[in-house]
């Protein structure tokens, strides 16, 4: 059944190649993925999720995958299928670039969950190069802007930080001698002290730049703001995951010692994207500046559980809360950047200065928008508030009054300045665009239409379903 949820997107990819037609094989594809990353989550335990193939036998390569007990990757699938639905029902594709359009979005689907299921550290790594391909692709001949810049950017970037990425893994693999990943955690005592600490910064430096760790994170709002609507909402939703996923699923078990050495540097950094991100969000002028910086900071958030997690590896709130978010950030940012593709088709611009009033002659976006920003800034009854929530919990699960504030409490309590900003730039965005009187671009502009609506609601129902009851994604979790 695995095998099957990770290849239907592939196949739906070279039938679409061969011919089929492209928005409805990738529509077919994405809700069959979706009916079977639902039945995973209430049966993942069974042994049919369980797939390997031998591919080599020196080195010993097998094309396997599986849910690991934690039941991390069940949450990571659940947030593909349900990104990449409400992405290829998204958009707009131009005339004549249909097969590439929806072809690379399924691709881009493929590759990550064949990363998030994988348990070979080959393919883990393979799943999500693939994934990037199309990305690049899409940016640099589909994109808007200054799409060729961003698209050589984001390839400089993401490439060197896979190259690092690749060095401190294939270490790993060197040392403990298998690229099971179950095998590798069982043989962690052959790192040494020294060597976890050499590699943790590799890994660090390398899943930190996948992810946007500051300073490792400019690529990401100019490729998010001349990215089509499917690029953006996979990559800033899913794809951006496999970073933190890497993190908490390799080198957290295989080298702590090692990621406790640089506590305080990953502090700092993580600072750097809430507050230093967060006050460059702020002066941005256009929403799809303003929302690829804003999933720049957000990532703080998720790197300050991890970083719960490394200072105290028992902490039982540490990764629970940084798997919550990463769901929760990767369907509200996908919602965001949905609406902002059709908010720019029925105006023509996503400079915050040339609208106004659009909630006039477009309230169900105003609607749907208003409820996206609200997910954003961490209202409660929205996934993002209980995300955000276990994390600073999980942050202070391990404070000791005699002792004082650690250094992962007191980046807690600067962290939460964020939630400011966040409130600052997303209430500040949603008045210019939707309240005040309306002008030239605003006055006649189209709302949302039944279609436009089905993908919204798809991700809203995802929001509130875990904002009222976080233990739909908890009890995966156990």
């Amino acid at each position: 059944m695995l095998a099957l949820l990770v290849f239907l997107p592939i196949l739906a990819f070279i039938a679409i190649l061969l011919g089929a037609p492209a928005r409805l094989t990738a529509i077919g594809a994405s809700a069959a993925n979706l009916s079977i990353g639902l039945y995973a989550a209430f049966s993942w335990k069974y042994s049919c999720w369980s797939f390997s193939v031998p591919v080599l036998e020196k080195p010993a390569l097998n094309l396997a995958f599986g849910f690991p007990p934690d039941g991390m990757s069940v949450v990571m699938v659940l947030l593909t299928v349900i990104v990449t639905l409400a992405a290829v029902l998204s958009g707009k594709a131009p005339e004549g670039k249909e097969k590439l359009y929806f072809g690379s979005s399924l691709l881009i689907s493929g590759g990550a969950l064949g990363a998030f299921a994988a348990t070979d550290l080959f393919f883990f790594y393979a799943f999500h190069e693939l994934a990037l391909i199309p990305t690049f692709l899409m940016i640099g001949m589909l994109g808007r802007g200054d799409r060729k810049e961003a698209a050589w950017k984001i390839t400089i970037y993401l490439g060197l930080g896979s190259i690092i990425l690749l060095a401190g893994l294939v270490w790993l693999t060197n040392l403990t001698g298998t690229y099971d990943i179950a095998k590798m955690i069982a043989a962690k005592d052959s790192v040494d002290p020294h060597s976890q600490k050499s590699i943790a910064a590799l890994l660090l430096v390398g899943f930190g730049t996948l992810v946007s760790l500051f300073p490792f994170h400019s690529w990401a709002a100019p490729a998010y703001a001349s990215a089509p609507a499917p690029t953006a909402m996979l990559h800033a939703g899913v794809l951006k995951k496999f970073g933190l996923y890497g993190l908490l699923r390799i080198a957290i078990p295989l080298i702590p010692e090692g990621l406790n050495a640089w506590l305080i540097p990953l502090l700092v950094l993580l600072l750097g994207n809430i507050l230093w991100v967060g006050l460059v969000t702020i002066s941005q002028k256009r929403l799809d500046l303003m929302l690829g910086n804003s999933s720049v900071m957000h990532m703080g958030y998720i790197f300050l559980a991890i970083a719960a997690l490394v200072a105290f590896p028992e902490n039982p709130l540490a990764q629970p809360a940084a798997v919550l978010l990463m769901f929760a950030h990767g369907v509200s940012i996908a919602l965001l950047f949905g609406l902002a593709d059709r908010l720019e088709r029925n105006t023509g611009s996503l400079d915050l200065s040339d609208l106004g009033g659009l909630a006039k002659s477009a309230p169900k976006l105003a609607f749907v928008f208003g409820i996206a920003a609200m997910a954003s800034i961490g209202l409660p009854g929205l996934a993002n508030f209980s995300g955000e929530v276990l994390v600073f919990l999980a942050a202070f699960k391990t404070y000791n009054g005699t002792a004082g504030l650690g250094p992962v409490q007191i980046a807690c309590i600067l962290s939460i300045w964020g939630v400011v900003i966040s409130a600052v730039y997303m209430l500040r965005a949603y008045r210019n665009i939707f309240q005040g009187p309306s002008v030239k671009a605003t006055e006649s502009a189209a709302d949302l239409t039944l279609l436009d609506r089905i993908p919204t609601v798809l991700l809203i129902l995802a929001l509130f379903a875990v904002g009222l009851y976080p233990n739909l994604l908890l009890n995966l979790l156990k």
